[in-house]
């Protein structure tokens, strides 16, 4: 069934404090008011900025959206990290229309006093690879850099045929495999799967689920494990047919959640599909929400703040993303509180802005 989703770019940033991951990021806004404006689309030029965050070990994953009055403008997702004396970065920018535009990556390791370094960028079937080198005798100093492919030819150079990277993480508390994977076009998908499910109550039940991104949908698939060996007083031979919809008899599965704390960070993912549960308020007429908030004192007192991104079944944008909402109060001295709100519909622009301020003596 076809979904939606980015916030890869919430998802990737978050994890568990308990397995050395943090989650750090920032919500830059500016707003421009034109008093002699003739209408209001012009009276308000609006931007705003989300960039998440998520480190674990050695590695810094990092999603910076870009919104202002019109829509989703910009997206686009860096890692960066080292593994034994090499180190890594790559980055990969999309239009939010549903479109890859470019990805980067770059890698070097130092070795006996020389440095080598590669660059790699693939945009629009284009394959550009820079291979470089530099070092220092102190009385020679030698820089060596071999370009191959760039011709913009609209056809993969080097015999290019495709990539797939394949991480394996943690996430809160399961084990996550992420799989990435790009071709003579450009990035194809990014998936994110995780294995044995427990279901409360239901011991001889478990689920596979992945979610898999591309530019234009974002597919949940969930798969069930029956396992009836279990040792019991008495023995219960029982076989279940499926079609790989967990869909079966009179037991129903219409969704599934998480929520995690990191610190004053709780992250909040829910998906729902079905009829028969009842759907969580928060969704409201969307299918899935990912969500940050947090909820701290600060040097002028308490702050809290909530961000969340919701999907829809069909879009036109990237992932399906459909609408992006956020919430900011904090305490300025204790008779003053300001609070502000903010939806975007990622097709329309701006929806809905509120900003209030409370008194109290």
């Amino acid at each position: 069934m076809r979904r939606l989703v980015l916030v890869a770019s919430v998802v990737l940033a978050v994890g568990g404090v308990a397995m050395g991951q943090t989650i750090s990021g920032s919500w830059n806004t500016d707003i421009l008011i034109d008093p002699e404006a003739a209408d209001i689309p012009t009276f308000l030029d609006f931007e705003t900025g989300l960039t998440v965050t998520y480190e674990i070990a050695e590695w810094a994953f990092t999603s910076f959206t870009q919104l202002d009055d019109t829509g989703w403008i910009d997206q686009t997702f860096s890692a960066g990290g080292v593994l034994g004396a090499y180190s890594f970065g790559s980055t990969a920018d999309f239009d939010p229309a549903g479109a890859f535009e470019i990805w980067e990556v770059t890698a070097g390791v130092t070795i006996g006093g020389m440095t080598f370094d590669s660059a790699f960028t693939l945009a629009e079937q284009d394959v550009t690879l820079i291979l470089g080198g530099t070092g220092s005798t102190g009385q020679v100093e030698v820089d060596i850099q071999v370009t191959f492919g760039g011709d913009d030819n609209d056809v993969c150079d080097l015999i290019w045929g495709g990539l797939d990277i394949t991480i394996e993480f943690g996430f809160c508390c399961a084990e996550v495999t992420a799989t990435i994977e790009f071709d003579c076009d450009g990035f194809e998908y990014a998936s994110f799967a995780v294995n044995d499910i427990a279901i409360p109550n239901l011991p001889w039940l478990s689920i596979d689920a992945e979610v898999r991104f591309q530019t234009e949908s974002k597919t949940l698939t969930l798969s069930p494990d029956f396992d009836f060996d279990s040792d019991y007083c008495i023995d219960v031979y029982v076989a279940v047919e499926n079609d790989g919809n967990l869909d079966f008899d009179d037991i129903y599965i219409d969704g599934i959640g998480l929520t995690c704390e990191f610190g004053t960070i709780t992250f909040t993912g829910v998906s729902f599909w079905g009829e028969h549960a009842t759907k969580p308020a928060d969704l409201g007429d969307y299918w899935e929400m990912y969500k940050i908030e947090s909820d701290e004192d600060m040097c002028c007192g308490p702050f809290s703040f909530e961000i969340a991104v919701f999907f829809d079944e069909t879009s036109s944008n990237l992932a399906d993303i459909a609408l992006f909402t956020a919430e900011m109060e904090i305490e300025i001295g204790e008779p003053f509180t300001f609070s502000t709100g903010l939806e975007i519909d990622v097709t329309t622009g701006v929806t809905e802005w509120s900003i209030g301020f409370k008194i109290t003596w």
